[in-house]
């Protein structure tokens, strides 16, 4: 018996709480993810799992060794990267979860960077919209602005995501230029559907916050889809500057109420702690703060134009 192997297969069924989940993320047969979890449990002598057709749960006996066995298996990848470190370059396959919103248009020329200083470096990159814990659905790390429902993730925050309101000139010319946060109702509304604080928004501006529930007439989870929808003359729509700002410093998308301004959020980036050891994280980390850290590339010529101011409001 491996002991490694079973080991990490454990580990990813209970982080997963899935047998046919971490047989998925451990690239095996469901039939060998039960083997080796059947041959750790008759080395140990009593069982692992409570299991039945609709839940998989651990047993006392796993809760009280799964945390030594997540640090075991951080341990030993941290280990063997060491190793490579010192007699090659490091190797094999870094999975990252990551907003479209994102990636579209900012992360290839990283991902080029990172591959040519680490070829043996396999990148899986997922590009979804949703808010994920990254340690039970088998990743490396998450790329994300909303925090997941876990307390056990470390968080590093990377650049504020700011938003704008804005609308195509022909747009503005047909329907007119809202002049107050209110005005905002008399015109087609396009909105991200994933906010937290849903379709309400507060507006800092002329020495007061402006409060408003909005009415939108499109909701997505694409802002990619909402600029789109701007470019087509079809509304107002409030976009992220890093989905923005390129058409903005075209004129192809105007400002609409520059002098208000909304609440930033923060593109972060979670783990697990036991992830954090990892090298081929470690580099991946180290890339994204050589290449985002101070103003975002997308934010620095709206603020040299001083289209947006450089304060966030958090």
């Amino acid at each position: 018996m491996d002991r490694f192997v079973v080991i990490e297969a454990f580990v990813r069924v209970a982080e997963t709480s899935s047998f046919a989940e971490a047989a998925r993320q451990l690239r095996v047969s469901r039939s060998v993810v039960t083997a080796r979890i059947k041959q750790l449990e008759t080395f140990v002598g009593a069982p692992l799992f409570h299991r039945s057709t609709r839940s998989v749960r651990l047993s006392d006996l796993g809760q009280t060794f799964l945390r030594d066995c997540t640090e075991l298996i951080g341990r030993g990848d941290e280990v063997v990267d060491q190793m490579r470190q010192v007699t090659t370059s490091p190797i094999g396959r870094l999975r990252v979860h990551a907003l479209p919103g994102f990636v579209l248009g900012h992360l290839a020329v990283l991902l080029q960077d990172f591959q040519a200083r680490y070829p043996k470096i396999v990148l899986d990159i997922v590009v979804n919209d949703a808010a994920i814990d990254p340690a039970k659905e088998g990743f490396d790390c998450a790329l994300q602005i909303f925090q997941p429902r876990s307390e056990d993730l470390v968080s590093r925050r990377l650049f504020p995501v700011r938003r704008v309101f804005c609308a195509s000139p022909t747009y503005l010319r047909r329907w007119g230029v809202p002049s107050s946060p209110r005005a905002l109702a008399r015109h087609r509304l396009g909105w991200y559907s994933g906010y937290p604080t849903r379709d309400r928004v507060a507006f800092h501006g002329a020495g007061r916050v402006t409060s408003l529930d909005l009415r939108p007439t499109l909701l997505s989870n694409s802002v990619h889809l909402l600029r789109e929808y701007a470019l087509e003359h079809a509304g107002v729509v409030c976009l992220p500057t890093l989905v923005a700002s390129s058409s903005i410093l075209t004129g192809d998308l105007v400002l609409v109420l520059p002098r208000y301004q909304l609440s930033s959020f923060w593109l972060s980036v979670f783990y697990s702690p036991a992830a954090r050891r990892s090298l081929k994280l470690k580099l991946f980390l180290e890339a994204l703060n050589r290449s985002f850290s101070g103003a975002p590339p997308w934010d620095a010529p709206l603020i040299e134009r001083a289209l947006i101011p450089p304060d966030i409001i958090e």
